[in-house]
């Protein structure tokens, strides 16, 4: 049996994809197995956060490849997952970063459900109210609000430098990327983002907004990231090594 189905021949189809489960280093973890035209063998990528694994196989390729494909890996999926950071869910007396900065979370249910940022004597904290089972999609939507009004500002700042305009602003929690820009000018960002300081947030948006003159990663595209955000290669770095702690962080 292969993942292939019917190729039509007249006009691009969407890459079919078996979606599954897969245990590893005592971690049951999703799967997607997607099938690309493009892909001469197998390649495996564990997302962000180490919160699944994805492996792309040329077409037609029978199961049986990829079960011994990740037979052959297993050892290095334990050691790869050993070395992703815990996945801490949100919970009352856990610090989450907002703009880079650590809140803990204070659940207060006596109010409504809003979100506050407060400090006491201990420092920065975020103020949760309402039902406890809310407070983790409250805290979501709150980095959602936050990071729709800072990046959609942040956009116009920006598309006005270049001289270009966005079609869309979009907001998705994505594990594999923190934004994207399409051909056609649609921006995409993870909500998450706004977890990272703001020297990291502005160097995001600058990246995906020099992607509407620059559809590609060559000098130039490079040349008009730095010019728009001159603190590119610091911001870079720093999401690299941190951003998967951002990643691992559950809102469920």
């Amino acid at each position: 049996m292969s993942f292939g189905f019917f190729r039509n021949l007249t006009k691009p189809r969407p890459a079919p994809v078996v979606e599954r489960e897969h245990c590893v280093a005592g971690r049951t973890l999703p799967l997607k197995i997607v099938e690309s035209d493009r892909a001469r063998r197998l390649t495996l990528r564990i997302d962000s956060g180490g919160r699944g694994l994805r492996i792309t196989v040329p077409p037609g390729l029978r199961r049986g490849e990829v079960e011994k494909f990740l037979d052959r890996h297993q050892d290095w999926l334990e050691q790869r997952l050993a070395k992703v950071p815990n996945r801490p869910q949100v919970r009352p007396g856990i610090k989450i970063p907002v703009r880079g900065l650590p809140h803990r979370i204070v659940h207060e249910p006596s109010k409504r459900g809003t979100v506050t940022l407060s400090h006491d004597e201990r420092g920065p904290l975020m103020i949760v109210h309402g039902d406890r089972v809310h407070l983790p999609r409250r805290i979501a939507d709150f980095l959602k609000r936050e990071a729709k009004r800072e990046i959609e500002a942040l956009v116009v700042k920006h598309t006005g430098a270049v001289g270009k305009r966005a079609k869309a602003i979009r907001f998705k929690d994505t594990s594999s990327r923190w934004g994207s820009c399409t051909s056609d000018g649609n921006l995409s960002f993870s909500w998450r983002i706004m977890m990272a300081p703001r020297p990291v947030i502005n160097y995001l948006v600058a990246h995906e907004v020099a992607h509407l003159k620059e559809m590609n990663h060559g000098p130039k595209f490079w040349k008009l990231c730095e010019q728009l955000c001159p603190d590119t290669e610091r911001c870079k770095d720093w999401l690299k090594r941190n951003g998967g702690a951002l990643q691992a962080i559950v809102f469920e």
